[in-house]
């Protein structure tokens, strides 16, 4: 086990699922809204981690696949009416980011529109957002380590809420909490954590140990996710891929690029609901072939982190891996 500070506390490991009452109090929650969706109700992850808060913790379990603004809203009432304090976000990147917009509007007012980064929301998000706990249960968005929450307004817009308070003030990642996941989703949200580190070290900002912990994060997916995806009890693999969807949502504090801003867009679309990381994976490759000339001796170096020739076809090696 292993304990790193870097944007947030991280607990690590096999087991450390136990930690979670004991980190309530560190954070200074003394009466948590447990936010969770149907599937990991359904998966038991759910009880794991009750059985280590009081039995009577308020649960909610509407987040939709792709959070909504209503589903945030009734959270709330559910977070005001059971007198909470703070939020345990278990699951995927939804219930995480849900669990960010609740954390939010409890401490502020106004609705989540004010607070949307291109409507200058940064600089109206301040330290009172209330403590939040995220309890990854994919290996995938990094949302447990992000200051960012991607949520949809009723009007169908699909807006970016991004501040430093939103950083959860603990990480509890327990690589066994993984075991269960299908293997397509296993894939899906393996390569999104792909597209993470990917994404943020072609970024042209200047952030050396950005670029390193992406590098080294999108090495050990690369390297594992195959295998846990051949074999979902896998533990070694499993840790490996939790520890890599970390890493890229430690490095993205850097910035992303055009395949974010494409699948935020069609993820924000009302008729047809489509995974987040499948839409980056399909479009990684795509967007690696259009930026090859500007990327340099990147290209090279991403290469190698991946264990492939300097020169390899990058985007045909994406290709294949998601096929």
């Amino acid at each position: 086990m292993a304990r790193i500070v870097y944007l947030t506390a991280v607990e690590f490991g096999a087991g450390v699922v136990a930690t979670v009452g004991e980190a309530t109090g560190e954070v200074g929650i003394k009466r948590p809204l447990v936010v969770a969706d149907q599937g990991v109700v359904a998966a038991g992850l759910v009880a794991k981690v009750m059985s280590h808060l009081p039995a009577n913790t308020p649960i909610f379990t509407g987040t939709p696949p792709n959070p909504t603004e209503s589903a945030v809203n009734a959270a709330l009432a559910q977070y005001r009416e059971g007198n909470c304090d703070g939020v345990v976000a278990i699951g995927g990147g939804s219930p995480i980011d849900l669990a960010k917009g609740v954390a939010l509007l409890a401490t502020h007012g106004g609705k989540l529109e004010d607070y949307a980064m291109i409507y200058g929301g940064l600089e109206r998000i301040t330290s009172k957002v209330a403590p939040v706990i995220a309890i990854p249960t994919t290996a995938g968005t990094g949302a447990e380590v992000g200051r960012a929450a991607l949520l949809t307004l009723d009007d169908g817009r699909k807006l970016g809420i991004i501040s430093p308070h939103l950083i959860p003030k603990r990480a509890i990642c327990d690589p066994e909490l993984t075991l269960g996941l299908p293997p397509h989703l296993t894939a899906a949200t393996g390569l999104d954590a792909l597209s993470h580190c990917i994404e943020t070290f072609s970024s042209p900002r200047f952030n050396p140990p950005a670029d390193a912990i992406a590098l080294d994060g999108a090495g050990r997916i690369w390297r594992n996710l195959e295998a846990a995806c051949a074999d979902g009890r896998n533990l070694a693999a499993r840790t490996e891929m939790l520890m890599g969807a970390v890493m890229g949502g430690m490095s993205f504090q850097k910035g992303l690029g055009a395949v974010h801003s494409l699948s935020h867009a069609l993820g924000g679309l009302k008729d047809v609901s489509l995974h987040h990381g499948t839409l980056n994976a399909i479009l990684m490759p795509i967007v690696v072939r259009f930026n090859t000339e500007t990327l340099g001796d990147r290209l090279g170096r991403l290469n190698v982190a991946l264990g492939l020739a300097p020169d390899a076809d990058l985007g045909a090696e994406l290709d294949a891996l998601n096929r």
